[in-house]
């Protein structure tokens, strides 16, 4: 079917919306308020949504993009390997976009932030906006612009650190940043 090949990432309640209502995927995109637009340099994919969700994978990301209202924008994604870049405008009446990984659950509205899993650890930074950041059990930490934080299991406090110009860089130029 075209549209599994159109949008071979996005799966879960998402996927299902998709594989039902298409045939061409441009169609399917329109209907589902997301397109998907493949690039080359650097390799990735962008996931444009109505509303103005846009996410960013790098090259051999393994994520998906979950849609629990069923309203064919998603609402959260799941990352068990690579980095993802969203940036993910305030809506009203919606909850706040979130990433889960293994390691953190990262929640936000109105920002740009970046993900990336690696091993054992969720390495997240904050381009723009407020980012609020937490192991599955455990408090959170809030990230401002250009902080980061290193998550991996346990139980020690999360530490916010102002990332360099190199760290933060490394991982945007995975995005073409």
């Amino acid at each position: 079917m075209a549209c599994e090949r159109a949008f071979p990432k996005v799966i879960g309640a998402l996927a299902i919306l998709l594989l039902v209502t298409c045939s061409p995927a441009e169609v399917a995109a329109q209907d589902t308020g997301c397109l998907l637009q493949p690039t080359g340099i650097p390799p990735r994919q962008v996931i444009r949504c109505r509303g103005g969700l846009t996410v960013e994978a790098a090259a051999g990301s393994d994520y998906t993009l979950v849609d629990h209202g069923r309203d064919g924008i998603p609402d959260s994604a799941i990352l068990r390997g690579g980095a993802l870049l969203v940036n993910a405008p305030e809506q009203s009446g919606k909850r706040a976009f979130q990433i889960h990984t293994p390691q953190a659950i990262a929640a936000v509205r109105g920002t740009e932030w970046a993900l990336d899993v690696a091993g054992k650890k969720t390495a997240v930074f904050v381009v723009s906006g407020l980012v609020s950041v937490r192991r599955p059990r455990g408090p959170a930490v809030s990230l401002r612009p250009g902080e980061g934080v290193d998550v991996e299991l346990g139980t020690a406090p999360l530490q916010v650190k102002r990332w360099s110009a190199e760290r933060a860089a490394s991982l945007l130029v995975r995005f073409g940043r």
